[in-house]
Order: structure tokens, then sequence, then C-alpha cells
């Protein structure tokens, strides 16, 4: 197990379409191994493969210190959202990718979510609350989507200012 380098908003790998996993093997394994140890590292609740660089829709979540339901981690090759509840939720979100930004997004609070698991067997689970909020962010990830891409247009410039005006107080300091 590894830590890895976690990409930073600018690096094009995160604005790229993950490529799909064609079969679940050693390396994914330990892909997921590495990004769970990374993700621990990086006091986060989620990461997709894109932000340590590598383009494989590959993602881990562990809501293990949320108020959620303890699952334990979860890892997921090839997620995709097969259905969205009609209900929405409004929560902040930040990201490990975009260090120090919190915005309020809004997703559906419920959605159906089919994958793989690291031993390649199928996986299908209704998801609501932090853990569905989670997986979308992660899945948006694979599809080069930063959770600023869900911000009104004003409001993610606005964001992206504030932020960028941190990141260059950080490095003159």
């Amino acid at each position: 197990m590894a830590i890895r380098e976690i990409k930073i908003l600018g690096d094009p790998v995160l604005r790229e379409p993950a490529v799909e996993v064609a079969e679940v093997d050693e390396g994914v394994r330990a892909l997921v191994e590495d990004m769970l140890e990374t993700m621990y590292h990086a006091e986060g609740i989620g990461l997709a493969a894109p932000q340590v660089g590598i383009s494989s829709r590959v993602i881990v979540v562990d809501l293990r210190d949320s108020d959620e339901e303890d699952m334990g981690p979860l890892a997921l090759i090839n997620p995709r959202v097969v259905e969205s509840g009609k209900k929405k939720d409004k929560a902040p979100e930040g990201c490990l990718s975009i260090p120090g930004m919190e915005e309020i997004v809004e997703r559906p609070d419920t959605v159906t979510i089919e994958g793989l698991d690291p031993d390649g067997d199928p996986v299908s689970m209704e998801v609501s609350g932090l853990l569905s909020r989670a997986l979308q962010h992660e899945i948006d990830h694979l599809d080069g989507v930063l959770f600023i891409d869900r911000l009104s247009p004003l409001k993610r410039r606005m964001a992206l200012k504030k932020w960028q005006k941190s990141r260059a107080e950080e490095v003159a300091s």
C-alpha cells in the first residue's frame, strides 16, 4: 500500500472521463488499497482514481467518522447511477482536489448505484443521505465533473476566485 499524490484543480486528469475497467485483477485491488490509504491520510470520505492521476473508473468511500451508519470502506469499480430519486437535497460539499473550498450543492437524495466490488462481483444498492451524496460526487469525478460544476455560474466564479486567492496566499507564505 502507498499514499499517492492527490491531483489538484487544474490538473487535466480531473476533467477527462475515466476509462472503464476491463478486468478486476490484482492491479485494481492494489489501486483500491492505495486509494483507501490516501483518502484516510488526507482525512477524506471519498476518492476517485482520477484524483490520484489514474484514468480508471474506480472509487472508494468510507463514512466511518460521520453520523451516518458505519458500513466500513466501500470500493466500486465501473460504478454508475442507474436511477435517481425525485427528492432533492442541498448540503455542503468539499473535495480533496479543491482543498479548503466548501459549497452547498443540490443532488438527488436517493440514488441506485450499480458496479462491481473488488472481487469483480456485481453490486447494486439504493442509497440515501450522505452515502448517496458521496457516491454521486465520486462518480462525477469519473466523468470529469467537479462539484463546482454543479454551482450556478455566478457562485462558481465567486468560489473559484476566493479559492485561487487563498492558494496564492498559501504559496506566498
